[in-house]
């Protein structure tokens, strides 16, 4: 994908086979169009942030992703960290932000939630009730949500 400026979705998985059936769902959900997916969280604070390889992109309120789908299991800078950085910065803390993880400690819940996210999902086996959660999602954050104009 060319266009970072374009991204409403950030998919942050690094399981292939999860990313690929959130993808399959968005789709499914045409939720799809706008979506970028990366495999870290040092990968995706570089995108909210615009540094490394996405420096080029305007990180201006108008170019932020409409919604983050985390995971909390990552390499390099783990799903916590990633939340806690974006929700403590002045400039991205109002992106919504989904926890999207197997993780079903109650310590990852708790702090998830101290640390400002918006909801906390706990990532289904069966493909079709991944679908309608992911459905839920797209419809709620993307279409119903009415976010601040900055």
């Amino acid at each position: 994908m060319g266009d970072y400026n374009q991204i409403e979705i950030l998919l942050v998985e690094d399981n292939p086979h999860d990313a690929e059936m959130a993808l399959r769902a968005l789709k499914k959900n045409n939720l799809s169009n706008k979506v970028l997916v990366v495999t870290d969280g040092e990968e995706a604070l570089d995108f909210i942030f615009a540094r490394g390889k996405f420096s080029g992109r305007d990180k201006d309120f108008n170019h932020l992703p409409k919604m983050i789908l985390l995971d909390l299991k990552l390499p390099k800078v783990n799903g916590i960290e990633v939340l806690k950085e974006i929700k403590s910065n002045p400039e991205t803390q109002v992106i919504p932000v989904i926890v999207l993880t197997s993780s079903q400690e109650d310590k990852d819940i708790v702090e998830s939630y101290k640390l400002g996210v918006n909801s906390y999902i706990v990532k289904p086996v069966d493909f079709d009730k991944f679908v309608e959660a992911v459905r839920h999602l797209g419809f709620y954050w993307l279409l119903l949500n009415k976010q601040p104009q900055l």
